[in-house]
């Protein structure tokens, strides 16, 4: 999500790196990404931090309970906490705080430019827009996770009721359904209003053609009616 947000700052804030960005740069933050996961992943396994049951038994999560038992683990908590949720966070919600700057004070100048870049222009803000809720329902789902495990890793023992532990734990976890749906339905809407635009086109289109229609019938009928005078 924080390497999406940052394509997205840099495509409408800095244009000038929108040609420059290539596919072999979005291979390189991918490879980035994994490693980064990766690092924080294995660290339990070197032995800094633990891996632990949830309270309730069916999964397998980070030792937040008995963290505050060693150095080690306080410093492994404060740090996942940090460079895993709270700096990945900070930089979202910059990039899109500015986005929403470069736009407001932007409009009026794509105005002036030409269909192709205002096009352009438009495509690119529908990506935006759609990283954006993906970003939020991200932050929305793993907040409240965050919130419950730092209570449980430095708070009082048996401070959270496992009940309540695991809406948290549900929450977060089925953060990987988010995407599909936003995606759904962004789909959904634009559909909806190409559909709307269309019948309104052919709606205005039969209107104009009925009206060429009479119009051509009075005209057929008004020497027919003169001439039935005269006779």
């Amino acid at each position: 999500m924080t390497v999406v947000s940052l394509d997205r700052y840099l495509k409408i804030c800095h244009l000038r790196y929108g040609p420059w960005l290539k596919r072999h740069h979005t291979f390189i933050c991918l490879a980035f990404v994994w490693v980064y996961a990766a690092f924080w992943a294995t660290m339990p396994l070197v032995g800094w931090g633990n891996y632990a049951p949830e309270p309730f038994g069916t999964s397998c999560t980070l030792d937040w309970w008995l963290a505050q038992a060693t150095v080690s683990g306080q410093t492994f908590v404060m740090a996942i906490l940090f460079f895993c949720l709270v700096l990945p966070a900070g930089i979202i919600f910059f990039s899109y705080v500015m986005i929403i700057f470069k736009v407001k004070s932007s409009s009026k100048e794509i105005s002036h430019y030409d269909a192709r870049i205002r096009n352009n222009h438009n495509l690119e803000m529908k990506l935006t827009k759609v990283a954006m809720l993906i970003c939020a329902g991200f932050l929305i789902a793993w907040i409240p996770y965050a919130v419950v495990s730092v209570v449980s890793a430095f708070g009082e023992p048996d401070s959270i009721p496992i009940p309540v532990s695991v809406i948290p734990t549900l929450l977060a976890k089925s953060s990987a359904m988010y995407n599909p749906i936003i995606y759904q339905l962004v789909d959904l809407k634009n559909s909806c209003s190409s559909c709307c635009r269309r019948v309104m086109k052919k709606q205005k289109h039969f209107r104009k053609s009925r009206f060429y229609t009479i119009s051509g019938s009075i005209k057929d009928t008004a020497p027919a009616k003169e001439a039935h005078i005269e006779m």
